[in-house]
């Protein structure tokens, strides 16, 4: 199986032209916008063109279908708000290369895919969650973005070119390459990475409610600030996670929200997003504790009060061992001690295929470690070393 680095390089830049930002290699694609239709539009004509047939199923998902039973591989083509040009879009350009020239070589029989809504618009990983039967289409529905628009309401954009869901079992395992997203291997000068594990995910949000009160007048000792609750709750964190964690364990704040939040007035509430990822369910069980601990002990010294929202998971999963075997085979064949297994940081759509089948991933590097950035970007012969590691797989 003959890599054609040049098309494969040619379809991942075509690709990245629809919804180009203009700034670098920038892209912007959200799901169920008028670019990502456009991509899926522009996928679908490429699938036929290398003999398979397009699949619509209703949420979007794009499948490109071998006629018999098949490999799936493939990843998502949608992208964050200001996304990167590779994130999703390497695993279904490969998978698409992977296609042709297994059939070009009498090689085995493989199928595509471009899941929707990867990237979070209407909820997380939506279109494979649906596909795997994780989120039932009933719940996807009801899911709401940022500009108060319906997935039922965007999804209608696809409903005439749509058919039945596909049914998993006429495929044998999944494979998925992605860019890293993270700086390991860019900074070990690796080529490529075999997946381990993707992490579990806990998020919610936490509500300090203090007192709202003149900014000039009140005396700071008479203060209950609920953004100053907020500071503390942060600081403690940092220290009292230190002897819970691993190097590889994160936890972000990304989101806060200060009410009534006027220059001068004492924030009488204050909402943030607290999110953690580990690869052990019983240590984010553990950080779950001290969040919820620290925050109600840092309201009761502040005069404050605490609430939690309703909080979301996913459990860590482990990518199937006979695939990483056959992928680590493959890629000390071809990049010998430029290897290395990994864990994924990031959730991905393998992470719910693999409740349906064997599933598993391969890394690339991400250069600086940069991705969901416009700079985001891989070094071309890291590109086609990765799918040369896929190919060689595959034949195994």
């Amino acid at each position: 199986m003959n890599i054609n680095s040049k098309r494969f390089l040619s379809d991942l830049n075509e690709l990245r032209s629809i919804g180009s930002a203009g700034v670098g290699k920038g892209v912007i694609r959200p799901a169920y916008s008028e670019a990502d239709m456009a991509a899926r539009n522009w996928l679908s004509g490429k699938f036929s063109d290398a003999g398979l047939a397009p699949h619509y199923d209703p949420v979007g998902n794009l499948f490109g279908l071998a006629k018999e039973s098949s490999i799936l591989i493939g990843s998502h083509s949608d992208t964050q708000p200001q996304g990167g040009w590779l994130d999703g879009a390497l695993g279904v350009i490969c998978g698409l290369e992977l296609a042709r020239i297994s059939r070009e070589n009498d090689g085995p029989a493989i199928s595509v895919v471009s899941f929707q809504d990867e990237e979070g618009r209407f909820g997380v990983t939506t279109g494979s969650a649906i596909w795997a039967g994780i989120l039932s289409l009933e719940e996807a529905d009801k899911l709401i973005d940022k500009d108060r628009i319906s997935f039922s309401s965007a999804r209608k954009k696809i409903s005439k070119f749509s058919k039945d869901f596909v049914d998993p079992k006429r495929f044998s395992g999944f494979l998925e390459c992605h860019i890293e997203q993270g700086p390991w291997l860019y900074e070990a000068d690796h080529t490529v990475g075999i997946v381990t594990d993707i992490v579990g995910i806990r998020d919610m949000r936490i509500i300090f409610n203090g007192e709202q009160n003149h900014a000039g007048t009140t005396p700071m000792h008479r203060r209950i600030d609920a953004y100053q609750s907020m500071l503390s709750f942060s600081q403690l964190i940092n220290a009292r996670f230190r002897n819970v964690v691993t190097p590889s364990t994160v936890w972000t704040t990304g989101h806060v929200k200060i009410e009534p939040d006027a220059h001068s007035i004492v924030p009488g509430k204050c909402t943030f997003s607290m999110q953690w990822r580990d690869g052990d369910n019983q240590r984010l069980d553990k950080m779950e504790h001290i969040i919820r601990s620290t925050a109600i002990e840092v309201a009761k010294r502040d005069g404050t009060s605490v609430d939690f929202t309703k909080m979301h998971g996913l459990k860590p999963v482990q990518m199937d061992e006979h695939l990483q075997k056959i992928l680590c085979n493959a890629a000390e064949k071809i990049c010998p001690n430029r290897w290395r297994n990994i864990q994924s940081g990031a959730l991905h759509d393998a992470a719910n295929i693999a409740k349906l089948m064997p599933a598993a991933m391969l890394f690339v590097p991400s250069i600086d470690g940069i991705s969901h950035n416009f700079s985001e970007d891989t070094n071309e012969q890291d590109l086609i070393d990765g799918l040369t590691v896929l190919a060689e797989a595959i034949l195994n």
